[in-house]
Formats: structure tokens, sequence, C-alpha cells
């Protein structure tokens, strides 16, 4: 029941309450569009007063700032909690199955991410630098690949990282849409990250571009 969330989450602490009344809008969001994104809605899903909303998140815009800022925290976390691996290029794979596994878990959330689900919402610079640095596990995977040179020693990190995620979330959309079952969109997602790291693999041998 989400009408006493509040009663039983408040005694778990602030941080607690604050993360169950974003899974709770992130909810009603999915669930209901963007019109449920009212601190009355919420506060009353949640069976508490509009004071609390207040307190926590500002006004309307802060939740939705909350929201973007939450999922690329939670993202981050789950790419964080990936074992190091002596081998780059197995970490690097390692890191996209993770990153799969946080979209498909945190669908609401990875929606307010990146399928702007919240109609006027644009992030301010400080929810920007909270979304950049959530990919800067990536990014040092894809430093040691090209340090350990399972990529050519030329690529560009910001190049390379740009496109595994470009294509990780392009299938990542489709199976999240109902195109793919997840089934073929595993393989799908197999697939065409691959390809995409692929693209930079140093070949030994192979002339330097330019």
């Amino acid at each position: 029941m989400t009408g006493d969330l509040f009663a039983r989450t408040q005694a778990q602490g602030q941080e607690a309450l604050r993360t169950a009344l974003l899974d709770l809008a992130a909810r009603l969001l999915a669930a209901e569009g963007a019109a449920a994104l009212t601190m009355r809605r919420i506060a009353t899903a949640a069976g508490c007063s509009t004071t609390v909303l207040y307190r926590h998140f500002g006004a309307k815009d802060g939740i939705a700032e909350a929201l973007y800022e939450e999922g690329f925290a939670r993202l981050r976390r789950s790419l964080e909690a990936v074992p190091p691996s002596a081998d780059p290029a197995a970490h690097l794979a390692d890191l996209g199955r993770a990153y799969r596994a946080n979209a498909l878990t945190e669908r609401n959330l990875y929606q307010v991410m990146f399928a702007g689900l919240i109609p006027g919402f644009t992030p301010t610079s400080e929810a920007r630098a909270v979304a950049a640095a959530s990919l800067e596990v990536l990014r040092e995977a894809v430093r040691g690949c090209v340090a350990a040179g399972v990529f050519r020693p030329d690529a560009d990190v910001e190049e390379v990282t740009d496109i595994i995620w470009a294509a990780a979330h392009g299938c990542i959309t489709l199976e999240l849409a109902g195109h793919f079952t997840p089934r073929t969109a595993e393989r799908r997602y197999q697939a065409l990250t691959r390809a995409a790291v692929a693209a930079f693999l140093h070949v030994p041998g192979e002339p330097r571009p330019g």
C-alpha cells in the first residue's frame, strides 16, 4: 500500500524517507503521466502532508531535479559495484551488463533521465554534472583498455565512451519500449555493444590512422 509509505519509512531516517518518496514519485509518473507529479498527488499517495515534500524537495521542480539526479546516482553506484578485473576488456563488458541491469531495475527513473518523461523539465548545470559523473566509471574502464593496448593507442576516450554509451542506450530504449523480448534484447545488446567496441580495437601491425 502506498498510502502508508510515510508511516512505514519515517522511522528509518530522513534519507530512507526521501528515497521512498522519490520511488513513489517515479512510479506515479510512469503510471499516470506528468500530471501526477504534484505535491498534493504525491503526498496523498504517500500518506503525508505536502509540508514533508517541501522540506525534502523545495517545490515541484525540485522533485523533478531530484528524480533526475537520483537516477544517475543509482547508475553510478551500480557501475561502481562491479568488481575490478585484471582483464580490462572483460571489466568493460561487465560494466555494460551492469548498465543494462540498472536500466531495467530502475526503468522509471531511466525514462526520467533519458526519455523526457517530465515535459518542460530542464536539468540544472549541477544536475548535469551529477549525470556526467555517473559515467566516469565507464570512462576509466575505457582509459584502462587504451593503456592496456586493447583499444588503439590513438583512440579518444571521450569518443569511445560516448559511442559505447549510445549503442547501449539505443538498445535499452527499444527494449523498454517493448520492441524486444528480454531474451532477444540481451542478445541484441551484446551484439551491438560488441560491435561498438570492435570499432576501436587495436590490431597489431595495423597502420596508425592519419
